[in-house]
């Protein structure tokens, strides 16, 4: 399969090196023309409004939109995940505004205030999911069409799914747990059937 990676700025070289090393193409994406062909597309973390701007300047936000409206799936990691959200609590930045979700951006507190922490992750196994939040936003509130994979308290939800959509508060690029990408990779494969 060919992934096609979002590659203004962020940890786009990361995802691209999970997706290799599973044995796919990976396709670093700065044009529309190269969203051709890309089977998936992902969204890295990075600096949302900084990415969403870029998105408008370099033309992608409208094909990627149309992309994600024609079943493409789209899988974004903290601003991904930013920049996916329909709402974003106090901001009105450019954004895809595709998942029916509220996303309050850096919503554990600033760069110092990073952190790890084992999740539970029911459709990855029992085994818990060591995640690294850096400036995380997570969700607030959901419609009933989007599932929660993950949270970490009952409030904050910091992984979810709606259809072709997966958005991800965390970075599990910085991992050497491969989990999250094969889950998103199963969604392309399914997408393709």
């Amino acid at each position: 399969m060919k992934i096609g990676i979002l590659a203004l700025q962020g940890a786009f070289r990361e995802h691209r090196k999970v997706i290799e090393s599973l044995g796919h193409t990976a396709v670093e994406v700065r044009k529309p023309e190269q969203l051709e062909g890309v089977d998936g597309i992902i969204i890295p973390g990075g600096e949302s409004t900084t990415i969403g701007k870029l998105m408008i300047d370099y033309s992608l936000l409208e094909p990627i939109r149309h992309m994600a409206q024609a079943g493409t799936p789209i899988f974004g990691t903290c601003a991904g995940m930013v920049l996916l959200a329909k709402d974003i609590k106090g901001s009105d930045q450019p954004r895809l505004g595709l998942m029916d979700v509220s996303v309050v951006r850096n919503g554990f507190g600033r760069q110092v205030d990073s952190f790890e922490e084992d999740i539970n992750i029911d459709a990855l196994g029992e085994k818990p999911f060591r995640a690294v939040f850096i400036r995380a936003p997570y969700i607030e509130s959901i419609s009933p069409q989007v599932g929660i994979l993950a949270q970490l308290d009952r409030d904050r939800v910091v992984l979810a799914r709606q259809g072709n959509l997966l958005a991800c508060a965390f970075h599990p690029e910085l991992t050497d747990d491969k989990r999250i990408h094969k889950y998103f990779l199963q969604m392309v494969k399914e997408s393709k059937e």
